[in-house]
This record gives structure tokens, C-alpha cells and sequence, in this order.
């Protein structure tokens, strides 16, 4: 019960930071396709005025599902970090990288600054997800034994199940921003700009399907045991999955902005949770179940706790983060 409990808390942690970090991760990849200096020039004043305040806040959820996978199922943690340490240092350079041209970018006035700091943000911004695809595509393929090091540390993210989730890593990250930039663009009164994410939201959004459907074959050869999991227990997640997805192409052309947000959150929560539940109670598959993996009673009850007691100051902070920077200014009333 303990070690489920921590599981699902961990899972939790993973889908915040797929929802709010992913959308940053997205708004990068937008900022890479925006055009010339002139010409996306405009789309890039949103991004980083939708961004600036809370992109560092989102690395939150990834430190949280770091700190609980090390402290609740360590021998996972071990096995994980020692077989996928290449994608992982890659994933982690990139996070740096990103935030730093970020940052630089924002108070660079030479012009041929913003466009270096910028370029590597965009660059960053797209590498980064594509990394973390492919480390769980090595997860949920089966290539990361028990043990230290004991996977191969090229082929267990350089195969197919890995290209797969890199490649829908980022577009799911670029779709997810577009939704979300078009209710920003919205409120601020910039219907040209709501009009332009919407379209590269529906764009990212069928790129995602049509990549998730191929998909299929693939991981029907390549992961046999997630897929079946994802075809039988976590069938109606899947299903869920993909009428949310529909739903947000439907929504953006009613111009329903504040509504597709959350069904495009829905439809990527549903399918993270479908991940898990296609693989479960396996977290090495092959090899390792929570309750194997789990730390004692004690250890599990005393990281719950803890985390209960961090929840308290960590959400209510959050909630005013975001919802400070959502509100909008008396001359830009909510529509």
C-alpha cells in the first residue's frame, strides 16, 4: 500500500512536469519556427512574457520525481541512472543551456546576441524533451535490467521504442504550448497571434497522432510487453487519450482557447497514466515490481510524510504563481 501510494505520488510529479515543463519545452520549439528577427518578432515577445515568470518553477516537479524515485525505490534510481546516463547528462546540459540563452537572450541588445542566446534556447528547448522520450522509451522497452550499469548504454536509448518517445516527446511539448500560448494570445487582445497557435496546434496536434499511431507497429515489435499493456489494462486510458485529443482540435476552432488547455492537459495526463498502467506493477519490466523495488515501511512512511508536509507550502506557491501571471489586467477582462 506504502510503496503504491509513493508510486502514484511519483506519477504525479511526472505529469505536472509533463504539463507545465513540457509547455516550456514547447514554447522553444515555437520560438526555433518563429522566422527571422523581424517576423517572429511578435511571437516571440509572447513566449517570453508567457514564460519568463514560471519556467524556472516547472524544473520543480522533475527535482520531485528525482528526490522520490532516489529515496522510495532506490535500486530503480540506480539502475536507471547508471544504463541511461548518456541521455540523461545530455537531458540535464540542455535544461542548463536552455535556461541560461534564455536568460542572456532577455538582456542581450546587440542584435546578433539575441539571435546566438536564441538559437541555443530553441535548440535546447527541442534536443531536451527528445532526450527524455528516449530515456522512457529504454524504460518501458525493458532495456534497463536491474543492477548497476548492467544495460547496454547506447542501444538502450538508441532503439526504436527511445525514437519513438523522443519524437512524440516533442511534439506533444510543442503541441501543448501552442494550446496554451493561444489562450495568452487571447487574453492579451492579440487575435492574429490566438489565430496563428491555433493553427500550429492543430498542426503539432495530428503530427502527434499520426506519429502515435505508427507508433503501434512499432512498439508491437519492438515492446511487446507495453504493448500489450496498452492495448488490454490501460486500454481505456488510451481511449481517453485520444477523444481529448480530438476534443482540443475541435475546441481551437470554436476558439474555445481556455477550455482546449484543459483538454489538451487531459489528453497528455491520460496517456502518461496509461504508460503506467500498461507497465504495472513492473518498474524495470522484465525484472523489477514496486514492491520489490520499494524501500522499507518506515523509509516509505517518512517520505510521505515529508512530502505531505512540503505539498502544504509548495501547491498554495505555485497556485499564486501561475494564477498571478494568468489574471488578466482590467484592460485585458478574461473572455
Amino acid at each position: 500500500m506504502l510503496a503504491n501510494t509513493a508510486l502514484a505520488v511519483m506519477w504525479v510529479g511526472l505529469t505536472c512536469y509533463a504539463l507545465f515543463g513540457g509547455a516550456d519545452f514547447g514554447a522553444g520549439v515555437w520560438d526555433l519556427l518563429s522566422g527571422g528577427a523581424e517576423r517572429g518578432r511578435a511571437r516571440r515577445g509572447l513566449i517570453e512574457h508567457s514564460i519568463g515568470p514560471v519556467w524556472e518553477a516547472n524544473h520543480v516537479w522533475l527535482i520531485f520525481v528525482v528526490v522520490t524515485l532516489w529515496s522510495a525505490f532506490s535500486t530503480v534510481f540506480a539502475a536507471v541512472m547508471s544504463t541511461l546516463y548518456i541521455p540523461l547528462t545530455l537531458a540535464a546540459l540542455g535544461i542548463i543551456a536552455r535556461g541560461a540563452a534564455f536568460a542572456f537572450r532577455k538582456a542581450s541588445t546587440e542584435l546578433w546576441q539575441q539571435r546566438l542566446f536564441g538559437a541555443c534556447f530553441a535548440l535546447s528547448s527541442l534536443v531536451t524533451p527528445f532526450f527524455l522520450g528516449a530515456v522512457a522509451g529504454g524504460v518501458a522497452s525493458g532495456r534497463v535490467p536491474p543492477g548497476l550499469a548492467e544495460g547496454d548504454v547506447v542501444t538502450s536509448w538508441l532503439n526504436p521504442t527511445s525514437a519513438l518517445g523522443g519524437v512524440l516527446a516533442v511534439l506533444t511539448c510543442a503541441h501543448l504550448a501552442a494550446v496554451y500560448l493561444c489562450a495568452d494570445a487571447d487574453r492579451e487582445g492579440r487575435p492574429e497571434l490566438a489565430r496563428g497557435f491555433a493553427r500550429n496546434a492543430v498542426l503539432s496536434g495530428l503530427a502527434a497522432g499520426a506519429v502515435a499511431c505508427a507508433g503501434v507497429a512499432v512498439l508491437h515489435a519492438d515492446a511487446p510487453e507495453l504493448f500489450h499493456g496498452l492495448t488490454h489494462r490501460a486500454l481505456p486510458l488510451v481511449i481517453l487519450s485520444a477523444v481529448a485529443g480530438l476534443a482540443v482540435l475541435g475546441l481551437l476552432a470554436k476558439h474555445r482557447f481556455v477550455v482546449a488547455r484543459a483538454a489538451a492537459a487531459l489528453a497528455v495526463a491520460a496517456i502518461l497514466w496509461a504508460w503506467g498502467a500498461a507497465q504495472y506493477p513492473a518498474m524495470l519490466v522484465g525484472g523489477t515490481t514496486v514492491s520489490e523495488a520499494a524501500a522499507t515501511p518506515a523509509v516509505l512512511s517518512a517520505i510521505l510524510v515529508s512530502l505531505g508536509f512540503g505539498a502544504v507550502v509548495l501547491i498554495p506557491s505555485l497556485w499564486l504563481l501561475y494564477t498571478t501571471f494568468q489574471r488578466a489586467t482590467p484592460e485585458q477582462p478574461h473572455r
